[in-house]
């Protein structure tokens, strides 16, 4: 998405800042150093891996581990889940349900998967190939994927106190020099989490529905068919003007909500949802 929305950085920043806070307090082990305010983060660095070589061994040193967990509470519009479930690589049992859900079902236990990170173009992978590229014993694996369920009880709970549906999301980590699993990325931010209040996604989710509900979006799917290079994708159409100042405040306001500080001269939650609704419906 080509265009730059005001203030976003920094909502987003905030968000996470107060997300490895409030993850650290509940034992959560995260690569968070300190905030700079107004709208940077620092954090230990990591190696990363070349694909294309070897796996790093422990011994090296501190590297990201080329794997992405992600987690499921619910099948909102847009989650890759239907997409997989329509083409048949994706069973229901494999989602833990009896037949083909609909959108915005919640799953009765939450979905752990695994994708790949560092490829050309990410790809759903099972248990026994993510720990083998990851590069991880028995139990750091078992750990990971623990601390993935971990964190999204904390931030579903934070989420549930503050009328927020959190669907989805995701968490990425590395290995540090004395072989543990560390939190890594900016987990919770709506960048790499679905949220949602009052049925609106509070995120580029809803900037991905308008883009496909209008026949703009890249088809990745046919570039990829194709073998285009990903530097050869074109760029998405810039979005209508209008909708920058109301996503500004959509990102401030769910900023303030999230972290409590008030920041900015956002309108409530509420009204920041309203009135994206009533844009996109357009």
């Amino acid at each position: 998405m080509p265009d730059l929305i005001l203030g976003k950085g920094e909502a987003i920043c905030r968000m996470a800042v107060f997300n490895f806070t409030m993850l650290e307090a509940a034992g959560v082990r995260t690569h968070f150093r300190r905030f700079i305010a107004p709208n940077r983060i620092e954090f230990d660095l990591a190696r990363v891996p070349d694909p294309d070589a070897e796996p790093l061994t422990q011994d090296a040193g501190n590297y990201l581990i080329p794997v992405q967990v992600l987690f499921r509470n619910e099948l909102p519009q847009g989650s890759s889940v239907h997409r997989r479930l329509a083409a048949g690589t994706l069973t229901p049992a494999e989602v833990g349900l009896r037949a083909i859900p609909a959108v915005g079902e919640k799953l009765p236990h939450p979905l752990i998967e695994y994708a790949t990170m560092l490829e050309d173009v990410n790809r759903f992978i099972g248990g026994p190939e993510a720990q083998r590229l990851a590069n991880l014993s028995d139990e750091q694996f078992q750990a990971m994927r623990d601390i993935t369920v971990k964190v999204n009880e904390v931030l579903t709970g934070h989420a549930c106190k503050l009328g927020l549906s959190h669907c989805d999301g995701k968490v990425e980590f590395l290995v540090s020099s004395d072989a543990g699993i560390v939190l890594a990325d900016s987990p919770g931010t709506p960048d790499e989490s679905r949220l949602r209040f009052n049925a609106v996604h509070c995120g580029k989710q809803l900037l991905r529905n308008w883009y496909v509900d209008n026949g703009l979006e890249v088809p990745v799917s046919t570039l990829i068919a194709d073998g285009v290079p990903r530097s050869r994708w074109p760029q998405p159409a810039p979005l209508p003007p209008e909708f920058l100042p109301v996503m500004s405040d959509l990102y401030r306001s769910l900023s303030q909500t999230w972290t409590g500080e008030r920041l900015w001269n956002a309108p409530d939650l509420q009204a920041a949802t309203q009135a994206v609704a009533r844009l996109i419906s357009q």
